[in-house]
């Protein structure tokens, strides 16, 4: 229990209808989840305004609403504030009544197109080793909070999910927190009042502009996370990339750099390159690790840059960094019958060129079957670009369903086709379903080809029309290759 005014600490007010000398027994952004002396958080989205819901969480038993207008007929007895943006009163009200959690742990933000779950996984594993059972993560795949683990609905939580699985780590004892921030959550303030002590930028590439419009409001997400940092902050960043200075160019954080091209802070180099590992010099100091591709030397060096922000010894990081294994879903590479296949979450253009490119350099003289769909309800315009790339790129491409969601699978499809030429045309085999495709391009693999099943990794389900069923990729491959 908190008083209003209390939790109101940090809220752009505009108005108050009310008072805010109230006890306040829970907070809300869903009406349905109203209850008893609770506050009610109206926050318009992209598909439902919470404003057309207020008087149902007075039912539910509100008493006070945070809105951005006040409604025309008012309750007598209940207590509104209007505030210019819900959405980041929700995030300031959200840490108000867990206690600023963030304040108590070492907070490391990872944000990017591609590599966010990579680094913050493998940074919560090695963190976890160096530290004991003192770590928290917050990903796309799961939630673990010390020794509890929940599943993730979200790559970043909504703010009152953030806040209260920080609370959970506070009180489990949990030192440092790894989180992968989206765009999605920097534009809806999810993490507003998140202290971060670090914070990650991977890379950016093509991605979410169903939602940022195009790339300048892809990029001006990403960089809400950089321009919001404390003073004694550190901002890590790839040199090598585009955007990657710009990223930076306004926080108020220390500046730390890494790259595999460029002069760095932080430098990493490859020297050898194979399917169960690659050797890198990171900092001139030698590391074998399991983790295989050119993109995660990136993410390795990345790791290993947190790492000493944080204060560890360079030796038993890069020997706890030896020890790391590939994340589920991400480059994982199974073996059998001569042939080897490699299920990864691949699902932006970039990504899959970056992992074919990888597979090339690691195939011998065998051939490259990728299967590979686009998600439906996202991006359309990336459908024509990872199917130029997959069918260039491998000497045979199978397309098919991946989550069509709400859309059509075939409709995705004729997109995707959109994007083969006429000398590519050959190399392309459509079948819609997925265990199907996943079958044939095993059947057509011979001794010492690779076959890519790309754009789900660790997903287990796939959703087509609303519904989601469950589906494993790696249990499609491991059925057929190890039965």
């Amino acid at each position: 229990m908190k008083l209003l005014k209390d939790l109101l600490y940090g809220v752009r007010i505009k108005d108050i209808v009310g008072n805010t000398q109230i006890a306040i027994e829970s907070v809300c952004y869903d009406s349905r989840k109203s209850a008893k002396n609770g506050l009610f958080v109206a926050i318009p989205g992209t598909q439902v305004d919470g404003h057309e819901y207020i008087e149902t969480a007075l039912d539910g038993g509100a008493i006070a609403v945070v809105c951005e207008h006040i409604p025309t007929h008012t309750r007598e007895g209940i207590h509104y504030i209007q505030t210019s943006d819900s959405a980041f009163a929700l995030s300031a009200i959200a840490a108000n009544w867990f206690d600023n959690p963030s304040e108590q742990l070492k907070v490391v933000g990872v944000t990017g197109t591609n590599g966010k779950t990579t680094v913050a996984t493998l940074l919560h594993t090695l963190l976890s080793e160096l530290e004991g059972e003192k770590c928290g993560l917050l990903s796309t795949i799961n939630v673990k909070m010390g020794r509890e683990v929940v599943p993730a609905t979200h790559t970043t939580p909504d703010a009152l999910a953030i806040q209260g699985h920080m609370r959970a780590m506070v009180d489990a004892g949990v030192k440092f927190c790894f989180m992968e921030v989206s765009s999605h959550a920097l534009v809806q303030h999810r993490a507003a009042h998140v202290d971060f002590d670090i914070a990650v930028f991977t890379n950016i590439t093509r991605d979410h502009l169903d939602y940022h419009g195009d790339m300048n409001g892809y990029i001006a997400a990403k960089k809400i996370l950089f321009d919001g940092l404390k003073s004694s902050a550190v901002a890590i960043y790839n040199e090598d990339v585009k955007h990657g200075e710009t990223m930076v160019q306004d926080t108020k954080a220390k500046m730390r750099s890494y790259a595999l091209k460029h002069p760095a802070n932080y430098k990493v180099k490859i020297m050898e390159r194979q399917f169960d590992g690659t050797l890198l010099h990171i900092n001139d100091q030698e590391c074998w690790t399991r983790i295989m591709g050119d993109f995660n030397a990136y993410n390795l060096c990345a790791i290993y840059a947190v790492g000493i922000e944080l204060g560890k010894d360079p030796l038993q990081l890069l020997t706890a960094m030896s020890m790391l294994k590939p994340v589920e879903g991400r480059f994982q590479t199974i073996q059998g019958r001569g042939i080897t296949a490699i299920v990864d979450y691949a699902h932006t253009p970039d990504a899959l060129k970056n992992v074919l490119n990888t597979i090339d350099k690691l195939k011998g003289s065998g051939n490259i079957i990728t299967v590979v769909g686009c998600g439906g309800n996202r991006d359309k315009g990336k459908r024509p670009q990872m199917a130029q790339i997959a069918a260039s790129k491998s000497n045979k491409a199978v397309f098919t369903s991946d989550n069509p969601r709400n859309e059509e699978p075939q409709a995705i499809l004729d997109d995707m086709m959109a994007g083969i030429t006429a000398d590519l045309k050959s190399k392309v085999l459509v079948i819609l379903d997925r265990e199907q495709a996943i079958k044939s391009a095993l059947m057509l693999a011979k001794e010492g080809d690779v076959v890519l099943i790309a754009g789900k990794g660790h997903e287990k389900y796939q959703e087509v029309h609303g519904q989601r069923h469950h589906f494993d990729d790696v249990e499609q491959v491991n059925h057929f290759l190890n039965a």
